[in-house]
């Protein structure tokens, strides 16, 4: 029996083969990570409103803990599986609603994926390379960011990478395979629970490379396959089984589908709609668009205005179907850049390396076996990516973090054992090169942001590819200093950016990583939204005035006074739903209309992803005075919802500040087909919600949730407060 002392020396010491150093700097890497992570963190607030609402509906509700519901009276769930929600509503359940509560579980994700990526990538290559990937994993940008964020993305980079593991693990086994390949099941099961099609993309490459370079005989192979499959059927069909079985009556409406349904969730929103760009219920999907278009509940934009990646409405214009253009330039263009593309180059060009120097090993060789399930993975999920016609964020490109920085951390260890020979120097030294020089055009983006930067990386990259060529075959010592200045050439961008986005907040569904003049998409790289379009201010300053919709001064970045996005003439501040003051209906040249209502003279937004209800909640929840807080928990003991809004961030924001249940009508476009006018005005009758509350979604909605903004409007008595619009449902006109 092993003795606690021996195992505390084994845990720090590792394997007895190791060098003294391996384990603590492996310890270290973590420790740093972490530290790295934790900072600043609550500059974020609640983060994301929409899943954080969630996350406390189900700190409160065991039944809006297993659906994902988005209020702890389970009206409507969120548009996504819950099982990233659960870690974070255990935490709140355990610790109480807070900003750290809810977002420390991603960091200890980010640690976690940090971890296995050094334990998958040293078994094969060593302790050096595990360290080099894992670093370069906790230094991208778009992995600093994601891992302090409360969106899906981080359980899924977590168990993409857990799942790749497991196959390597498989790999270099003959007997016992099984066990590894069940566990990947798993893993991919549980990835499909946090963000459902997403999980399988690298599917066929796993099962693929599997099936060709796996030992024994090629039934054994596909009989161990079909093991890994039921398990991941298992691991992610129970949840689905018990969703659609269950009665609808008696569980929350699935978010995000048109009927109810899980399933058309899964294959036509969350699946094909990703694909081809045709989502029913987005705002920004279907392929609709042309000149002047109509955006939900009824509001037109001018002849002439481009909104989001293509002229007219939402979803029109461009290659992208409103949500960027697509091609095989797209992880590399302003937008996405970044993100994620600072060593991108060096990892394919690695993965060429390995491939090549692997070429003639035995089928069954776990180095040739390693490059392609992580090349494999990285070109499958980058292709999806830079092809997708429907919504696409930047930060969905975390999932591609684990498999570049471990293409990295195997292509610089193999080309250093073979650096003797003038073609594997070469190559090192034109890899580190390539990426000085695009870390040299990525940092002139943002030409008034540490402008020095970008000349010290490319001096300092150039330098270390030349010493590398010329002395790194003969001395190892000044191969080991051109190799270590090459990796900090490479590393200095991204870092820069990871800093600047740990120095700040980031709130709202559309975040981004880097300083803040990188460049943004608004929704997700789209033309026509300014940069910054769902972080900070969003249409600026100025006081409208009833009926005229006079223009503000635009404050957002890349938001010129006086104009829409995309080329729309005249902001009417007064006009715009969300916080503030003013209404009317603002006037476009051309001949379009804004909707007025209670509009937004004033958008102001808290850091990056901020907005004082923005877009009328549709990019973060609202900022909820102390006074609305008053009003909406007098009674409320009384009622099952203390209000109802359109939009689930609208809903989002008061539920977070009152910790009661209100009911997001339409799900998070407020252009979900629940609850329909017909139930609502059931749940008035019954005396089961307090107030209305106005200004949610886009311009109030569309569809079933517009007809019952206009039933309200036209039935109960108004109440402001401290500037937003309540609507009494106990007192009729």
């Amino acid at each position: 029996m092993t003795s606690p002392n021996s195992l505390v020396r084994r845990l720090w010491r590792g394997r007895p083969e190791d060098a003294p150093w391996v384990r603590p700097a492996f310890y270290g890497l973590l420790v740093a990570t972490t530290a790295l992570y934790l900072w600043n963190l609550s500059a974020s607030g609640y983060a994301n409103s929409f899943y954080s609402a969630a996350v406390q509906a189900g700190s409160q509700s065991w039944k809006a803990f297993f659906f994902g519901s988005l209020d702890a009276a389970n009206a409507i769930t969120v548009d996504k599986p819950p099982a990233a929600l659960w870690p974070m509503a255990l935490s709140v359940r355990l610790f109480g609603l807070g900003s750290w509560q809810v977002l420390v579980p991603e960091v200890l994700m980010g640690v976690a994926t940090v971890g296995v990526l050094y334990a998958a990538v040293r078994r094969r290559f060593g302790a050096g390379a595990g360290l080099v990937a894992g670093t370069v994993l906790a230094l991208t940008p778009v992995a600093a960011l994601m891992f302090r964020f409360n969106n899906p993305d981080a359980l899924l980079a977590l168990l993409m990478t857990v799942a790749v593991y497991c196959v390597l693990r498989a790999l270099e086994l003959d007997g016992g395979a099984a066990r590894w390949l069940v566990w990947a099941g798993v893993a991919l099961g549980f990835a499909f629970l946090a963000k459902t099609l997403q999980a399988f993309l690298i599917l066929p490459v796993l099962a693929l490379v599997y099936v060709v370079c796996a030992p024994g005989g090629l039934a054994r192979r596909f009989g161990r396959l079909g093991l890994g499959g039921l398990a991941l059927v298992g691991s992610a069909g129970w949840w689905v089984a018990l969703v659609e079985l269950w009665p609808a009556s008696s569980r929350p409406y699935v978010g995000g589908s048109q009927n109810n349904s899980f399933l058309e969730l899964t294959f036509g929103y969350n699946g094909l709609g990703r694909l081809n760009g045709d989502e029913v219920g987005s705002v920004g999907g279907g392929g609709r668009g042309g000149t002047g278009g109509e955006l939900p509940g009824g509001m037109r934009l001018p002849t002439g205005a481009e909104f989001a990646g293509g002229p007219g409405a939402p979803g029109g214009g461009g290659r992208g179907g409103g949500w960027g253009e697509t091609g095989l330039g797209r992880m590399f263009g302003e937008q996405v850049g970044g993100q994620i593309s600072w060593l991108l180059p060096a990892a394919l060009l690695l993965l060429v390396a390995g491939v090549v120097v692997t070429w003639r090993a035995p089928r069954t060789d776990t180095a040739r076996a390693a490059f392609l399930v992580w090349g494999g993975s990285l070109l499958m999920t980058t292709g999806v990516f830079s092809f997708m016609a429907g919504i696409f964020h930047e930060y969905y490109t975390v999932a591609m973090a684990p498999y570049v920085a471990a293409l990295i951390g195997m292509g610089a260890a193999v080309l250093w054992e073979e650096r003797s020979r003038l073609l594997a120097s070469a190559a090192l030294a034109a890899t580190v090169a390539v990426t000085a020089v695009w870390g040299w055009m990525l940092l002139g983006r943002t030409p008034d942001w540490q402008p020095w930067l970008r000349w010290a990386v490319l001096v300092a990259g150039c330098a270390a590819a030349l010493a590398l060529l010329l002395a790194g075959r003969v001395d190892r010592r000044l191969g080991l200093a051109a190799a270590g200045l090459g990796l900090a050439a490479g590393l200095a961008g991204p870092f820069a950016y990871t800093l600047a986005t740990l120095s700040d907040g980031h709130k709202g569904s559309i975040v981004t990583a880097g300083p803040a003049g990188a460049a943004r998409g608004g929704f997700g790289g789209g033309r026509g939204m300014p940069a910054g379009f769902g972080e900070g201010r969003m249409f600026g300053q100025g006081q409208g005035q009833d009926g005229q919709g006079q223009d503000g001064q635009g404050q957002a970045q890349g938001m010129p006074p006086g104009q829409f996005p995309g080329g729309g003439q005249g902001v009417p501040p007064g006009s715009f739903p969300g916080a503030g003051q003013g209404g009317g209906q603002g006037q476009f040249p051309g001949g379009g209309q804004f909707p007025g209502g209670q509009g937004a003279g004033q958008a102001p937004g808290e850091g990056r992803g901020g907005g004082t209800g923005g877009m009328g909640g549709l990019l973060n929840g609202a900022e909820v005075s102390a006074e609305a807080e008053r009003t909406l928990l007098a009674d409320a003991g009384d009622y099952t919802w203390v209000a109802a809004a359109i939009g689930a961030q609208n809903a989002a924001g008061y539920q977070l500040a009152t910790e009661k249940p209100v009911m997001a009508i339409g799900g998070f476009n407020g252009s979900d087909p629940s609850p329909t006018l017909a139930q609502f005005k059931q749940y008035v009758a019954e005396g089961k919600i307090h107030y209305f509350i106005a200004s949610g979604g886009m311009g109030g909605g569309m569809g079933g949730s517009s007809s019952i903004t206009s039933w309200v409007e036209d039935t109960f008595e108004k109440v402001t407060v401290d500037g937003a619009t309540f609507y009494d449902l106990t007192r009729r006109k």
